[in-house]
């Protein structure tokens, strides 16, 4: 872990228990502090108990006592309103503070030979695969590499800092929200579009937490940012004109006279006096659809910032095995192909697995978000039949009513089940495709649970098939 130096024999309140909660508390007591942690879910409070951290009500607490509070990212800071912790701390005066910042502090804090160097990747879609193939990356290179935050570890979880090490970091816009000090000598800003609107209090401050990760990059730092959207354009134009950073545009639609961007799968490097093609994607297996040229193109940017050569970078892009639960292929049973894109929780991200494939039989639904699946009504032509499940079920089949075949299946086995028997039956190359277009916390703690449990539904499948072939 990242021992976290600063509040030594002071208390620290720590609210949320999973995995970013608990990492953060054994760090702040490694670096000195006392900690006092709370949840509002027994089973949180239970198992954090039993691995000897302390526990204290802080809806009782006496706030004057704590010197921060460390909140889990998933608590609401502002919007829809401030968790009654955030209200607590305030009145009393009480820093608030997230996993990012406390690492970004320890980092600043490191003398010189100590400090590593630090990626950071954040963006609305593609910011997990962008951040997994940036480790594959750096570790392929021979660097010392740690990959966490939102992805995998959480980040004061990962192995301690050394002046060799690089992390490579995911963060989403709530962890943004409470971070202030990060400086990443390398940041990716991926895309910008609508997403958790709620939590921000509309799209200004969704787009003011995600331009967060550049505040306080300068001189030696690059900035790798995505000009294939509105947000993302504006935001470099701003940020070119306001400091002396290096800005990298990133683009998978159109070549630019300085940046690094792709085309029609080739990949050019533009930084230089001219374009250079450095990759064919289009032989990179795990990289397939426009969506992940962007990804390839931010990641080359990205570890030519720390100074990964580009021979290095280009052979990391086309060894890279894929990341799970992202158009990720589970299985084949006979002609048909079953593919796990349970993190495309928003409709951007679902858009990209569905633009992939020209016919498939599509599993959806979950706890929907503001529009629905409404905005990828342009690709209902490649839907043979929806198998939708959870919450959204009955808007999902609202939208889709005299446009696409479908049928409210429920749960994850029967749409897997339902699925499979139509495109086997259809004689044909088949893609059953688990792209939810919504979030999963209706039926499953996250979209890794949901993933895994298409993966076991369709691992039911493959058990089943040598008997039917007896029968």
């Amino acid at each position: 872990m990242i021992p976290v130096r600063g509040f030594e024999g002071r208390k620290v309140a720590v609210f949320g228990l999973a995995r970013t909660g608990l990492a953060a508390a054994r760090a702040l007591q490694a670096g000195g502090a006392e900690v006092a942690l709370w949840d509002e879910k027994a089973a949180a409070r239970e198992a954090a108990a039993a691995e000897g951290l302390p526990i204290e009500d802080l809806t009782t607490a006496d706030w004057s006592a704590y010197a921060a509070l460390m909140l889990s990212p998933g608590v609401p800071l502002t919007h829809p309103q401030p968790h009654w912790t955030v209200a607590r701390a305030k009145a009393s005066g009480v820093e608030i503070v997230g996993d990012v910042e406390l690492f970004a502090r320890s980092v600043n804090g490191a003398v010189e030979h100590r400090r590593p160097r630090v990626i950071a990747i954040t963006g609305t879609n593609g910011k997990s695969t962008t951040t997994a193939l940036i480790g594959h990356i750096c570790r392929a290179a021979g660097r010392d590499t740690r990959v966490g935050g939102n992805i995998g570890q959480g980040v004061l979880g990962l192995e301690d800092m050394h002046g060799g090490a690089v992390y490579v970091l995911e963060l989403s816009s709530y962890q943004l929200d409470l971070t202030t000090s990060l400086k990443p000598d390398a940041a990716v800003l991926l895309n910008v579009s609508p997403d958790h609107l709620e939590r921000h209090g509309g799209m200004e401050g969704y787009v003011d937490a995600k331009r967060r990760i550049l505040l306080n990059q300068g001189k030696g730092d690059t900035a790798v940012i995505g000009v294939d959207d509105p947000w993302g354009q504006r935001i470099c134009t701003e940020i070119t004109a306001a400091n002396r950073r290096t800005i990298v545009p990133i683009s998978a639609s159109k070549a630019m006279g300085r940046g690094v961007y792709a085309l029609q799968g080739l990949l050019y490097d533009a930084t230089g006096e001219r374009a250079v093609e450095v990759a064919d994607l289009l032989q990179a297996r795990s990289l397939p659809g426009r969506h992940n040229w962007q990804n390839a193109a931010a990641a080359f940017a990205a570890v030519r910032g720390i100074g990964v050569s580009a021979e290095d970078a280009a052979e990391g892009l086309m060894s890279f095995p894929g990341l799970a639960h992202r158009m990720e292929t589970v299985a084949r049973l006979g002609a048909v192909r079953f593919v796990n894109d349970s993190k495309a929780t928003n409709c951007d991200a679902a858009r990209q697995a569905l633009s992939s494939y020209p016919r498939v039989y599509w599993i959806a639904g979950g706890q929907p978000k503001a529009g629905g699946i409404e905005d990828l009504s342009d690709l209902f032509g490649r839907v043979t039949k929806a198998y939708l499940i959870g919450e959204g079920a009955p808007a999902f089949a609202a939208t889709l009513k005299g446009k696409v075949d479908h049928t409210v299946c429920g749960t994850m086995d029967s749409a897997v089940a339902q699925a499979y028997a139509d495109a086997a039956i259809s004689g044909e190359d088949a893609v059953v495709l688990l792209s939810p277009a919504a979030a999963s916390f209706d039926q499953f703690t996250d979209f890794e649970a949901r993933g895994e449990a298409f993966r076991a539904a369709v691992s039911a499948l493959s058990e089943e098939a040598p008997q039917r072939a007896k029968a």
